[in-house]
């Protein structure tokens, strides 16, 4: 699904586009939650990365991006995959290894939060444009803390680098590349004699609700409405189908609707980013468990729509486009409003038809089953 959602946008946008939406946190968790991830977790992040990591760089020579580092391990071996793609690109693999230990220094060492990096993902075009997601916990509090970077808002490694930071204000920590911490700085260049420039503002930070499950207060209920009406309504979907040129029910076209917002709404349009778990719920069954039916039908139309916009057929690709058009055309004109608790119910009473699955009920299946023998390599 992330693939497939990247490719829409990378076909209808560029890929300067995608880097500046994957470097948006607002515009990163609805991408994670439309996915079927958890809503706001800190898992989100490993998962949405690995996914597209593992989605994008089989299809370099098709789409001109790939996704270097990881969790752990992964991350450790960035500079050399860096270094690889620069001999693959004729790009200097030397100096985005260095990009790439420096952004992880700058959040790491110069911002003295609390959260230790322990996953660095370094997305990056064939012409050498590139974004930063990492991830940090603190081992105190055992929340999370993710950074976000776009090398075209980088003017200075040490002077307001990030897109955002999203995360749980820690209240004064401290910042030695802050501008309000000139005599400190001043001092340890005295003694180190090593020339850092400028400083390190405070970025913008989105912080996430300490509870997993999905609230009204979560979400803008006028904007999930508008979703629910085109969706629901038979005039409405009788004509979302008609600009998807497919046959769909309501349940798909709920799920299609989110996600041709993700693909081509503007940033204004995800300062509520829980609401794009209805489209397909969440693996830890909030707002409720992911509709596997309803899900693959989402990724098959938009397969379909792929394969013909690269046959030049764009007619059902540009559809989403227009879907999202007539979603937000109902948002201004009808004025709805969603009842999120017959929302949720419903989708809880609908969920057994529509394969709904959650990974509690992978847990059940392998207690089930007889775990099969296994060699270990190391």
């Amino acid at each position: 699904m992330g693939t497939a959602i990247t490719e829409c946008i990378l076909m209808g946008h560029g890929a300067s586009e995608f880097l500046s939406r994957i470097s948006d946190p607002f515009w990163f968790q609805a991408f994670g939650a439309v996915m079927g991830m958890d809503w706001h977790s800190s898992g989100i992040t490993t998962s949405v990365m690995r996914a597209l990591k593992r989605g994008l760089n089989s299809r370099f020579d098709d789409l001109g991006l790939i996704v270097c580092g990881g969790r752990g391990r992964h991350s450790v071996r960035t500079p050399e995959e860096l270094r690889s793609f620069g001999l693959r690109t004729g790009l200097d693999g030397d100096a985005l290894a260095r990009t790439s230990r420096l952004t992880a220094r700058v959040d790491n060492n110069a911002i003295a939060d609390g959260f230790q990096l322990y996953l660095h993902a370094f997305v990056i075009t064939k012409q050498g444009e590139w974004a930063v997601v990492q991830q940090g916990m603190s081992e105190s509090t055992r929340l999370a803390r993710r950074y976000h970077w776009h090398s075209a808002a980088v003017r200075d490694f040490c002077s307001d680098p990030h897109t955002a930071i999203m995360g749980q204000p820690q209240g004064k920590i401290l910042n030695l590349a802050d501008v309000r911490a000139d005599r400190a700085r001043d001092a340890l260049l005295t003694i180190a004699e090593m020339p850092v420039e400028a400083s390190l503002n405070d970025a913008r930070k989105l912080t996430m609700p300490a509870h997993h499950d999905v609230r009204p207060k979560d979400i803008d209920l006028k904007r999930l409405g508008a979703v629910l009406a085109v969706a629901h309504q038979k005039e409405l979907r009788d004509f979302s189908s008609l600009l998807l040129v497919e046959g769909l029910g309501p349940r798909t076209l709920q799920s299609l609707a989110l996600i041709a917002e993700v693909v081509h709404g503007t940033p204004s349009r995800f300062s509520d980013p829980a609401r794009f778990s209805f489209a397909h719920g969440g693996k830890d069954g909030h707002p409720f468990p992911v509709p596997l039916k309803a899900y693959d039908e989402s990724l098959a139309v938009l397969r379909r729509s792929l394969h013909a916009a690269r046959l030049n057929h764009t007619e059902k690709l540009e559809g989403f486009r227009r879907l999202d058009q007539l979603t937000r055309a109902v948002e201004s004109s009808q004025d709805p409003l969603a009842d999120f608790h017959k929302t949720v119910a419903r989708e809880w009473e609908i969920s057994k038809s529509v394969g709904g699955r959650t990974v509690m009920d992978d847990r059940v299946e392998t207690k089930r089953k007889p775990a099969p023998l296994q060699c270990s390599l190391f």
